[in-house]
């Protein structure tokens, strides 16, 4: 008989990514509908605006956080120059919380829903990135402070 652990995992990885990209984009349309910006554009705008590209850098920030997060939390070693992982743990919370501001800014001034060029979902999104980011980038800073002083 063959061996079937390596199909499993990738299925169970694959579910388990399937998964989070379903509650990502729930939490997404969750914000939209808690801050009223979930209707349909009257007038839908195409191209780049202002507001798009501030709540993209927005998102990107909060990609970021979440990358360096999960780097320093999951691998701890010194990688980043003050003890094992806490330099790269504290850019992670300051970059989320940059990235949550930033998307919540973008939804308070926007004016419109999805499609007016107001960029409220890349808002939403950095947000809801922002915000799994900041206890990410925590853990991550409470295990780098637990090692460095053992």
């Amino acid at each position: 008989m063959q061996n079937t652990q390596p199909v499993k995992r990738i299925f169970t990885f694959l579910l388990a990514l399937l998964a989070a990209v379903a509650l990502f984009g729930g939490l997404v349309y969750a914000v939209l509908v808690v801050v009223h910006l979930s209707g349909p554009a009257t007038e839908t705008v195409y191209g780049p605006t202002t507001q798009r590209l501030w709540a993209t850098a927005a998102v990107v920030l909060g990609l970021i956080a979440l990358i360096i997060g999960g780097l320093v939390l999951f691998r701890p070693a010194r990688r980043f120059g003050l003890a094992p992982g806490q330099g790269g743990a504290i850019t992670a919370l300051v970059v989320a919380l940059i990235a949550a501001v930033n998307g919540g800014l973008v939804l308070a001034l926007a004016n419109g829903g999805p499609g007016t060029g107001n960029g409220v979902v890349g808002g939403a999104a950095a947000l809801v990135l922002g915000l799994i980011a900041l206890p990410i980038g925590g853990l991550a800073l409470g295990r780098s402070r637990r090692t460095s002083v053992e």
